[in-house]
């Protein structure tokens, strides 16, 4: 970051609560450091035919658009810069992609992963393994 940038949070937001905590984390720590906050949420589906129209990706894009409008809806961001982006794509990839130029990834520790993601969560684990910048998992219920 040089001097002349402003600190930058990206935070992967997929609906469940500790995304939502991951989100409200983002916000505060934007406000402490006077920085900004990127929002991602991500959905994935399974490969098609090209043959075969893929008439579900109006309706995730619309769903994911809700989701997201929702999250950033419940967090107290009142003063924050804040910017939402929809991406087709893993969310684990996602948010790596995204976080390419930032100081700082938030995830929650698991998701709508299933079994996977009863420990902490295939996403979290992949990006605290693999991100270009610190990774902070959070939970909820547990602040600082």
């Amino acid at each position: 970051m040089d001097a002349t940038s402003r600190f930058l949070i990206v935070v992967g937001v997929d609906g469940s609560e500790p995304s939502l905590a991951a989100l409200q984390w983002a916000v505060d720590e934007a406000k402490l450091r006077g920085g900004k906050v990127r929002v991602i949420t991500a959905w994935h589906y399974p490969p098609v035919p090209s043959t075969v129209e893929d008439s579900g990706s109006n309706d995730s894009f619309h769903a994911a658009e809700r989701l997201q409008s929702d999250a950033l809806a419940a967090v107290a961001a009142e003063g924050t810069d804040i910017t939402g982006m929809l991406v087709r794509d893993a969310p684990a990839t996602a948010l790596m992609d995204a976080a390419k130029d930032a100081d700082l990834l938030i995830v929650g520790s698991r998701g709508h992963g299933g079994f996977a993601g009863l420990l902490l969560g295939s996403v979290s684990s992949h990006v605290a393994h693999h991100a270009s910048c610190p990774v902070l998992i959070v939970r909820p219920g547990n602040r600082a």
